[in-house]
């Protein structure tokens, strides 16, 4: 086999005066006369090239002058430092191979629309807003991994195929198994209970089914999520867990992928202040404060910030318009054209966003102690913190049969969920388990689900049963709130939608 000779654009900063050869992907260029300047991509990174038509032999320079976007080829050349070059560094160009020409590449620069991008997702990947979500998503599923092994948890794999239902009954997706009907897996939760008896502390990492006919930007139809479940805890020390757990992954991401969230356009410092403690509300608080005035003030003040937003996006979209009227060079036109899709679709969400706001303070105004909190309610709380906020006891009918009633409110359970900052909501629900047989048995049976299929579940009350808990945190609503992307569909690579599955 081949050794492998080419340097990665990512070690660029240990070749400086030094020649090299790159292996990648035509990503972008453009020619001034006698000099050219391509961009390679090569997965690790972007370098710009430059080939001044004197430094090669002259087919060479044609040939690359007429590449297409999304050739592969090798580069040689000395590299050298720039701050204003992609990277920090740039090459100047002697030499290169063409592996593969490519012609028409349906992705250019321009940008496009939603659907043209999922049913071309498998070339989409390619482009730099996806490259970047993608090592973000990579660092923070590390993360994961390395915070529950350096705290002594145990990786149980829980079962896809399952029989009994985690959570809502008609969000199972089913299937024919050797002719008997059983369910992909909601969560891990139940069977990681059984396995916390016997390590204490153990989780769960892969992939959920959820069948919710939903097609907001927090949901999809699969999912990956990481389920912790922790032996002899309280309600206060799974808090004290998810925090901690949530601040360890915003810290790995701010360390380790400053690049892409610049390349993103992320608000680093909004990230910076994600340390423990977060705040905590109980479901009651909440209430109160969705039908009192500090609900109501908050977003009578986001509507005008809203509205003055949209003032000072017309006035850039005319200012754009007018600019497009004037002859432009090729590459500031293309520039520009982006530029102004881009504004037009934030437009059209402030518009959205300007319409919902009365609808979502009539909603807070109108909510009743009972209901679960909806994504408006939510994301009214979330955007009133600056940090995640926990908010705690929900009512036990509006939750799940296995939530531990709280011993002071029999009305209430003790759980929890993490909202996150600035509108992205829900991102991990958890709670303590109902650890008396005869309690958890009788919840089984209120909400109308067979006992049959928890006897196995309802054995772990009868056996050694002990105070326990655990909480789920889902990979794709986590990455959503970190890069700050409007659609949870960016966050996976190859997203499961209700009403789109393209690839």
């Amino acid at each position: 086999m081949t050794k492998n000779t080419f340097t990665k654009i990512s070690d660029l900063k240990n070749h400086v005066q030094k020649q090299v050869t790159l292996a990648g992907w035509l990503y972008n260029s453009r020619s001034s006369g006698k000099i050219q300047f391509i961009i390679i991509r090569d997965g690790s990174g972007l370098c710009q090239c430059i080939v001044e038509k004197n430094n090669v032999p002259e087919n060479l320079f044609d040939k690359i002058k007429h590449l297409g976007q999304e050739s592969s080829l090798t580069v040689t050349g000395t590299v050298r430092q720039d701050e204003r070059s992609i990277g920090g560094y740039e090459l100047d160009l002697t030499n290169a191979k063409i592996i593969s020409e490519t012609t028409d590449y349906p992705i250019t620069p321009k940008s496009h629309g939603i659907d043209f991008l999922l049913k071309n997702r498998h070339l989409h990947l390619r482009s730099q807003r996806q490259w970047c979500i993608g090592k973000i998503r990579h660092t923070i599923i590390n993360a994961i991994r390395n915070f529950f092994n350096q705290n002594d948890f145990t990786l149980i794999d829980t079962p896809i195929f399952t029989t009994a239902a985690g959570e809502e009954a008609d969000s199972l997706f089913e299937v024919d198994y050797f002719g008997t009907p059983i369910h992909l897996t909601q969560t891990g939760q139940l069977h990681l209970e059984s396995a916390a008896m016997s390590f204490g502390k153990v989780y769960c990492f892969g992939p959920t089914f959820r069948a919710e006919k939903s097609k907001t930007r927090r949901h999809l139809t699969e999912f990956w999520m990481v389920e912790p479940e922790i032996a002899f805890i309280d309600l206060d020390g799974l808090l004290e867990l998810a925090e901690n757990f949530t601040a360890y992954i915003v810290e790995q991401v701010l360390n380790k992928n400053k690049e892409q969230l610049n390349t993103l356009n992320v608000n680093t410092k909004s990230l910076e202040k994600i340390t423990p403690p977060f705040d905590r509300l109980t479901y009651t608080d909440t209430v109160d404060i969705l039908k009192g005035e500090k609900a109501k003030k908050f977003l009578s003040n986001q509507l005008e910030n809203l509205k003055e937003q949209k003032q000072n996006l017309l006035s850039r979209i005319e200012e754009l318009e007018n600019e497009l009227k004037q002859p432009l060079k090729k590459w500031k036109k293309e520039k520009f054209d982006a530029e102004l899709i881009e504004l037009n679709s934030t437009l059209s969400e402030l518009d959205t966003k300007i319409e919902n706001n009365p609808k979502h303070a009539k909603l807070a105004e109108q909510f009743q102690w009972g209901k679960d909190l909806g994504g408006s309610d939510e994301t009214i709380i979330s955007q009133m913190h600056e940090k995640p906020v926990f908010v705690t006891h929900y009512p036990k009918h509006a939750k799940a049969f296995y939530m531990k009633e709280d011993s002071e409110n029999k009305n209430v359970v003790q759980n929890f969920d993490m909202l996150a900052p600035a509108g992205f909501g829900e991102i991990i629900g958890g709670s303590m388990r109902e650890d008396h047989y005869q309690t958890l048995l009788k919840r089984i049976k209120e909400q109308k689900l067979d006992p049959a299929n928890y006897d196995w579940y309802l054995d772990l009350r009868k056996y050694g049963s002990v105070p326990h808990g655990g909480f789920g945190l889902g990979i794709e609503r986590t990455i959503a709130w970190l890069t700050q992307q409007k659609h949870i569909r960016q966050c996976i690579p190859f997203p499961r939608l209700m009403d789109k599955i393209y690839i």
